[in-house]
């Protein structure tokens, strides 16, 4: 048994437990959300451990290991170079860090992604991987012919153009993050850890962009992909048993891992909803329930799981997912849920979120931050804060927000910004350039277009981050894209939704709840007392049962059980689904998919 690790030796930062290696009965027999949804893929097809990958690698004379960013590189090696020397097998091992072109000149070549120091965002990163090596010399390492096994190891392995098999390891989003906090990682080609909103910026625009790129251009070369979260262990399959595990999974439903981060204005909602959350936590702000750039898909094997990333599913087989839109959207997953709960918290900062030309411009994203707060749940006092005053003086509001941050004094929002009481099921759109917040004591469904940092906040109610930190306020960036013509009558009118009923029959009803025109995706509520089947519409659909105990949810053979506020997608190859009832009342699902038109996303 391993002994506890010292405080220095931690190698991640977090409240949330890692996703077990394998699941116990107890863990996967939950009958409420679940932390851990997974995919089976039947018996024997996840292997465990480094001795198993050891043996197998041995049956070749070179051997490539590849992987994301947040490896724990010098870890992985020690952990099979053990494994070698135990069954007496002499290895050579060539590191692709040896490759890698100085630190300063790696700074030199990103910095005009990053923006200035003080900057939040940057711009997406131009180049590829391989700029980050000295790839003629990576390409002239040579095996050794003496040697049992030959291994290239490290980021960029592939890019020495061996012909031989690819072991590709990979790491989640949340976990990157954790070991970034923890500082037991660093930025690709850098020496040290820095602050971590330095390091999370640098992740975003330059080295997930390239790591995706090259996870891309080496996909039909992998042999192996495995999952190394685990920080002495891993799992392992072979990628031909995951690339028909994700075939399969185009064609029927499937739930990703959520993963959850506490905030200075979180709540208590999930804590108490959301079964097997820490209750140690001191709260919880946000869910990602399906914010698939940070989100992995699961895998299962005899409890033996393997986390990877979503977009393996995407790079594989976009267009059985999302249909004739991946056209446009290409392997980027475009639809988002997340919970924001304020549940016994405090206000989300006053806000709004860029125009498409504006985050294409000076973000380099291909769509826009276009949102919706759905009320999941709310107690009575509970408000949203949505679009302008008729009065509103734009000149006048923004003095008045410069002066609160350069003083530290408090704004008179309700002058300048409208409130709204929030009902459960209501629906208020978010187009780009709205100002708004989610007062406390709501638990929001936050529907929205996938990205998910381009947040300009303009007054944060005088709050410090749960370090005691000031948040950064973006006055200039938001005065860029506020949409003052949002203000008076026309909020109500345009901008809160009213539900429409546009089908129904025998124990069942649509509802439509129409989104605003600069929203690429659409918005139902299907409600339902034994059972409705429905169609994909030519687009993937991403459902979340908002009222009732649980679905089962039927595509073609296959049968799988969703609870209340679990999110689950259909793919748009699936084309048609039953929803049953497992409830004793009416079920209520939210069903979201891409609008038939999309051309002013085009046209932009």
């Amino acid at each position: 048994m391993k002994t506890k690790e010292k405080p220095s030796q931690l190698f991640r930062k977090s409240g949330q437990p890692l996703m077990p290696q394998r699941l116990r009965n107890q863990d996967a027999e939950t009958d409420a959300y679940s932390l851990y949804p997974f995919y089976p893929v039947g018996a024997g097809q996840i292997h465990s451990g480094y001795a198993s990958l050891a043996q197998w690698m041995l049956r070749e004379q070179k051997i490539v290991i590849d992987g994301y960013s947040g490896v724990l590189w010098e870890e992985v090696h020690a952990c099979l170079a053990e494994a070698f020397r135990d069954c007496g097998a002499v290895v050579r091992w060539i590191f692709t860090k040896d490759y890698l072109k100085p630190p300063a000149r790696i700074g030199e070549m990103v910095q005009p992604f990053l923006g200035a120091d003080n900057a939040i965002w940057g711009r997406r990163c131009s180049h590829t991987l391989a700029d980050f090596f000295d790839t003629d010399g990576l390409r002239k390492a040579q095996a050794d012919a003496a040697a049992d096994c030959t291994i290239v190891i490290g980021a960029g392995a592939a890019l020495c153009e061996w012909d031989a098999p690819v072991v590709y390891l990979d790491v989640p989003k949340n976990e990157i993050q954790y070991r970034m906090r923890a500082g037991s990682i660093t930025n690709l080609g850098a020496e040290t850890p820095e602050l971590s909103a330095r390091m999370y910026k640098r992740f975003y625009f330059v080295d997930w962009v390239v790591h995706n790129a090259h996870k891309k251009s080496i996909l039909d070369k992998m042999t192996v992909i495995a999952d190394v979260q685990w920080r002495h262990s891993l799992n392992w399959a072979f990628s031909g048993t995951v690339r028909e595990a994700l075939h399969q999974m185009a064609q029927t439903v499937f739930r990703v891992r959520p993963w959850f981060e506490p905030g200075v204005w979180g709540g208590q909602w999930m804590k108490k909803h959301l079964h097997g959350l820490n209750q140690e936590e001191v709260n919880y702000a946000w869910s990602f329930e399906l914010i698939v750039p940070e989100n992995g898909i699961v895998l299962e094997s005899d409890g033996y799981l393997l986390e990877l990333a979503f977009d393996f599913l995407m790079l594989w087989n976009a267009p059985g997912v999302i249909g004739k839109h991946a056209a446009f959207f290409g392997d980027e997953f475009p639809i988002r849920f997340d919970f924001l709960d304020t549940w016994d918290g405090g206000n989300l900062s006053i806000q709004c979120h860029p125009g498409l030309s504006y985050i294409r411009k000076h973000f380099g994203e291909h769509i826009t931050q276009d949102e919706t707060y759905y009320i999941l749940d709310c107690r009575e006092d509970a408000r949203v804060y949505l679009g302008f005053q008729e009065d509103v003086e734009p000149d006048v509001f923004r003095d008045v927000l410069e002066k609160s941050h350069q003083n530290n004094v408090v704004v008179p929002v309700e002058q300048f910004v409208q409130t709204h009481k929030a009902h459960k099921h209501d629906l208020f759109l978010i187009p780009n350039g709205t100002v708004h917040s989610s007062g406390a004591n709501n638990l929001v469904l936050e529907i929205s277009a996938t990205p998910y940092i381009f947040t300009f906040k303009m007054y944060d109610w005088l709050q410090v981050d749960l370090n005691g930190e000031p948040r950064a306020i973006n006055i200039e960036h938001a005065f860029n894209n506020l949409r003052f013509e949002y203000r008076g009558d026309y909020v109500a009118r345009e901008l809160i939704s009213t539900p429409r009923r546009i089908a129904g029959g025998a124990g069942w009803e649509t509802y439509h709840l129409p989104t605003h025109p600069h929203h690429f995706y659409d918005v139902h509520r299907v409600e339902f007392d034994d059972q409705v089947s429905l169609t994909t519409g030519e687009s993937c659909n991403v459902l979340m049962l908002v009222e009732g105990r649980s679905v089962s949810v039927r595509v073609g053979t296959v049968e799988q059980v969703y609870h209340y506020a679990e999110t689950f997608v259909i793919p748009e190859a699936a084309k048609q689904y039953t929803l049953i009832n497992k409830g004793e009342s009416r079920a209520k699902v939210v069903r979201v998919f891409i609008k038939d038109a999309i051309d002013h996303l085009k046209e932009a």
